[in-house]
């Protein structure tokens, strides 16, 4: 197939639209909340086999790395929740157009900001 159309394989130069960059970032959460599951559960894991196991995961909570990552991990929950939600109203037929959309996608970024910061206030 001959195709005349240009091609652009420079992803620095490619602008996407905010709703391609929710959606990446939603896929992107959900990945992050796969792997992390395997770290609570280490940690679940350690703290119920013994009483220093727990000792050691209590200790180990009370780190800034260790807070970060408990952080983290509640800001891909928070983002992957709000954008699931945006997901579910939109299959109800609510925001399917172009301009719908945008906007759902500046709310969920909004939303989730705002939410991502109260987690961290609540860490920390």
């Amino acid at each position: 197939m001959n195709s005349k159309r240009p091609v652009n394989l420079d992803l620095r130069t490619i602008q996407l639209p905010v709703t391609a960059y929710t959606s990446i970032a939603h896929r992107i959460s959900g990945i992050i909340l796969f792997l992390g599951i395997a770290v609570l559960l280490y940690a679940l894991d350690l703290s119920l086999a013994s009483e220093e196991g727990f000792e050691q995961v209590k200790a180990c909570l009370t780190s800034p790395l260790a807070k970060l990552v408990i952080w983290g991990l509640l800001s891909a929950l928070l983002y992957h929740l709000v954008a699931g939600i945006r997901h579910l109203i939109m299959d109800m037929g609510i925001g399917e157009t172009l301009e719908g959309g945008k906007l759902g996608s500046k709310i969920v970024i909004a939303v989730a900001a705002v939410l991502i910061v109260l987690a961290g206030v609540w860490v920390w």
